[in-house]
């Protein structure tokens, strides 16, 4: 039998078993070199968070995905891309929703690896369409192509049953109406869509050599910019009711934190109480969970809302948070006027964990570490709008949603399309007053009220409670640290008001749905070759 070769080394020949002792020694410095681009994608995901409120630095979230890009783009192969992709997943909802650590405990890093599994797809693209060396044809593709895949990782997670569409890039725009102008267009999508394509653009220019996919990315990268703004320019606003004066007065009441739920009951009743003697207003509205008791049933504190209404001349709607006649709670607005309940709305999309537990048989142990529910909440049955009538007895139908729902795109163009003039949140972010999660709820509001036309406002428990014009420009605030009512007069649209999405719906994730199908057919039928063994990573 013949021997098998040497191998020769720096200190002298060594057969076989001298190598095979060597490979292990080998293996730190390979996993060394693999883990350090995916730790530095982990961190780079937390890079666009600091375009959503509070840090609100929204002019980074045109450039923030870049570092990221980047590393997928460096990858040695496509699978390596998506794992890259994955780990800036993972950054991105680790870090975006760290407020929610006191609710969820040690779930937090699970919700955030399976939720970063979504953009896996994300690497994978940029890899296929950004590698070198890249060509005019790929410059132009890879903006909306990417654009699309990570909108269908967005709206893949915002399916109610995944949780809901929390900080969704195109959030981060919320203070500039010029840019939330796509949002009347195609919903937040939209402004997902063109924040990303910049992004991708701005990667091309950087990388590219050659300087004619450099200038075809530099003309869609302007071109994404100035679309919002150029639409702003372009499309009037939405039409003021006849006569052009028409507004609404809404107190929104904010208690501050008051943990006992009384005394919260109380502090809410004397700031409406104060109302009086003021210029008259046409609704008034508590926060989420502004009352413990069941108004159905408890006779003392409806008697207290219908006085309350009966010396502001205004309907009440308060914020019911009871356990009802069945023995479960459910979370509901109740209209109240002089005469009693007119109307109640209970809340059909819950917070997961917050509210109810998923698969609580298997996750009920979260409860024990960490504020999540300890009995899951009732939800409603369906949504509609609760008629409300002005000081003069004019209709004034209003959306009440409450919370969370606020995330929601389709819950407002409903009520848009049901015909609501005003969108009214009522809201309670106790739970999570010092971190950024106040700001970024509110924020919701003003992208609801430019995707819809329609004014919005938000009565919160302890802040912030906020009231937007119909094309999402802030009117006025309380800020978390402030308690009392805040009044203010919103200019309402004509009735049967249609922005573009309110009539088209969710055209836009579903076509990048579609063109995320085909992209991933063509990556498939082009498939090369099996990978480098750099690449099974």
């Amino acid at each position: 039998m013949p021997r098998p070769p040497l191998l020769t080394g720096p200190d002298g020949p060594s057969g076989p078993a001298t190598a095979a002792a060597a490979r292990p020694t080998d293996r730190p410095g390979r996993a060394a070199a693999r883990y350090r681009p995916r730790l530095a994608a982990l961190a780079a995901g937390a890079l666009p968070v600091l375009a959503f409120p509070a840090p609100g630095v929204a002019a980074l979230a045109w450039v923030a995905l870049v570092p990221g890009l980047l590393l997928m783009q460096r990858a040695p192969g496509a699978r390596e891309a998506a794992v890259r992709g994955w780990w800036f997943g993972a950054g991105f909802i680790l870090t975006g929703m760290s407020w929610l650590l006191s609710s969820v405990g040690p779930a937090l890093p699970l919700i955030a690896v399976v939720f970063g599994s979504l953009q896996a797809g994300v690497g994978a693209a940029v890899w296929r369409l950004l590698r070198p060396p890249l060509t005019v044809r790929r410059a132009l593709l890879a903006p909306p192509v990417v654009a699309a895949v990570w909108l269908t990782t967005e709206y893949a997670r915002s399916w109610p049953a995944l949780g809901g569409p929390w900080a969704l890039l195109g959030a981060t725009q919320w203070q500039h109406p010029a840019v939330l102008a796509l949002a009347s267009a195609g919903g937040i999508w939209l402004v997902s869509a063109a924040v990303v394509a910049v992004n991708t653009a701005v990667l091309v220019v950087l990388t590219a050599v050659d300087p004619r996919p450099r200038a075809a990315a530099a003309l869609l990268a302007v071109g994404a910019l100035v679309a919002g703004p150029l639409l702003f320019a372009l499309r009037p606003a939405p039409p003021a009711a006849p006569g052009g004066a028409e507004e609404v007065r809404i107190a929104l009441v904010q208690p501050g934190i008051v943990d006992d739920p009384q005394a919260r009951f109380e502090a809410s009743a004397r700031a409406t109480a104060a109302l009086v003697g003021q210029p008259p207003v046409d609704l008034v509205v508590w926060g989420e969970s502004s009352t413990t008791a069941d108004l159905d049933r408890d006779p003392a504190a409806l008697g207290r809302l219908r006085a309350l209404s009966a010396a502001t001349g205004a309907e009440l709607m308060a914020g019911e948070d009871a356990r009802k006649a069945d023995g479960r709670i459910s979370k509901d607005a109740v209209l109240v006027s002089p005469d009693g309940v007119v109307d109640r709305y209970r809340k059909i999309r819950l917070v997961p964990f917050g509210e109810y537990i998923p698969l609580r048989p298997v996750l009920g142990w979260v409860a024990g570490v960490s504020r999540a529910a300890g009995e899951n909440r009732a939800p409603g049955s369906g949504q509609h709008l609760l008629p409300a009538v002005d000081r003069s007895g004019r209709e004034l139908p209003v959306a009440a949603l409450i919370c969370f729902e606020s995330a929601f795109p389709d819950m407002a163009r409903t009520a848009a399309r049901g015909g609501a003039r005003v969108l009214v949140y009522q809201a309670s972010t106790s739970t999570f007053q010092r971190s950024w999660a106040p700001e970024q709820h509110v924020s919701l509001a003003a992208i609801r009220a430019a995707e819809t036309g329609r004014p919005a406002v938000q009565a919160s428990l302890t802040g912030v409670s906020a009231a937007f014009d119909a094309q999402g420009r802030e009117l006025a605030r309380l800020s978390t640290d402030d308690t009392g009512a805040l009044v203010v007069g919103l200019p309402l649209t004509a009735p049967g008001t249609s922005t573009w999405y309110t009539r088209a719906g969710d055209v836009v994730p579903m076509a990048a749905v579609l063109v995320t199908a085909v992209a991933a057919a063509v990556a498939v039928r082009r498939r090369q070759p099996a990978p480098l063994v750099s690449e099974r990573w």
